[in-house]
C-alpha cells in the first residue's frame, strides 16, 4: 500500500524528526503516521482521534497498513490520549489556531518529554505564535503553501536549547519579534510580526503576498455589510476596519515593490 501525502501533509512529516516518538492529535485517517512508519522515520506513533468516524477510519488504516506494533490509535479529546514523556513530537493539524491552542493548554502537563510541535493552523497563526510565546517554545520556522485553493501555514517550535537560561530565551523571543522597517518605510511591530509571521515576513513569496490580498478582500465585503448599517457602533468599527484594511494594501504595495 503506497500513501501520498498532500502537500501540506508532506511539509508536516517533513519536520517531524528521524526516530520520533510521535503523537498525532485529530489524526483523521491517521495517513500522517502510516506514512511516517511506513517510511521507517518514526519508531512509534500514536494517533489521536476524537470523533468515531475518523477513528474508525484510522484503525482500518493502520490494520490495513499492518503497522500496529508501531501505531496506536487511541480514541480522546486533544492530548488526553498522551501520557506525560511517551511521546516527543507532536503534530496537530487541520484546526482552528484557537482550537490548537486549547488542546496544547489543556495538556500543557503531557508536553514534559516534548521537544517539537509541528502545528498548522488553518485560522488563527497568531494566536498559535502568541501561546508558544508565553509557554516558552522557541518558534524555528515556518512555511506557507497553496494547495486546492487553499493556502496553509505550518510552524515548527522546539524547546530552548538545553541549558539555557530564562533570560536567554527571552532575548532570541525578542530578537525574532523586534520591530524592524521595511525599505518603504511601513514598520512591522510585533502585533504585525505576530500576525504575519517573523520567518513569513522575511521571505516573502508570492503565495504570502496572495494570503493577503485574500484578507484584503475580506475586509472588503464587511466592510460593504456594515455600509448597510447606520447604527452608531457600526461606524466606529467601521473605522478599525478601513484602517486594517489601508494598512494592509500598504504593506502589499510595498512588499510588491521590493520584489521589482
Amino acid at each position: 500500500m503506497i500513501i501520498k501525502l498532500s502537500k501540506r501533509l508532506q511539509q508536516i512529516a517533513d519536520w517531524v524528526p528521524k526516530n520520533s516518538r510521535l503523537a498525532d492529535i485529530g489524526s483523521d485517517h491517521a495517513l500522517l503516521p502510516t506514512y511516517l512508519a511506513k517510511e521507517k522515520h518514526i519508531v512509534k506513533a500514536i494517533a489521536g482521534e476524537v470523533n468515531p468516524g475518523p477513528f474508525d477510519a484510522a484503525v482500518r488504516q493502520v490494520k490495513g497498513a499492518r503497522l500496529e506494533s508501531i501505531i496506536e490509535v487511541r480514541r480522546g479529546d486533544g492530548l488526553a490520549v498522551v501520557q506525560a514523556d511517551e511521546v516527543d513530537c507532536i503534530t496537530i493539524a487541520g484546526m482552528g489556531g484557537g482550537l490548537i491552542v486549547s488542546i496544547l493548554q489543556a495538556g500543557v502537563d503531557k508536553l514534559s518529554g516534548v521537544q517539537r510541535l509541528v502545528l498548522q493552523p488553518n485560522v488563527g497563526e497568531d494566536l498559535v505564535r502568541q501561546w508558544l510565546r508565553e509557554e516558552k517554545w522557541l518558534l524555528k520556522a515556518e512555511h506557507i503553501l497553496e494547495e486546492d485553493g487553499k493556502i496553509y501555514e505550518v510552524l515548527l517550535a522546539e524547546r530552548p536549547i538545553e541549558g539555557w537560561q530564562a533570560d536567554e530565551f527571552v532575548q532570541a523571543d525578542k530578537s525574532m519579534y523586534a520591530s524592524r522597517q521595511l525599505a518603504c518605510g511601513f514598520v512591522l511591530d510585533e502585533q504585525w510580526l505576530l500576525k504575519l509571521g517573523p520567518y513569513l515576513s522575511q521571505e516573502v513569496s508570492d503565495v504570502f503576498i496572495e494570503k493577503w490580498q485574500h484578507e484584503v478582500n475580506k475586509q472588503e465585503r464587511i466592510l460593504n455589510t456594515m455600509a448597510k448599517s447606520d447604527a452608531e457602533e457600526t461606524a466606529e468599527r467601521r473605522e478599525q476596519f478601513v484602517a486594517y484594511k489601508s494598512e494592509l494594501e500598504e504593506l502589499i504595495a510595498c512588499w510588491q515593490k521590493g520584489r521589482q
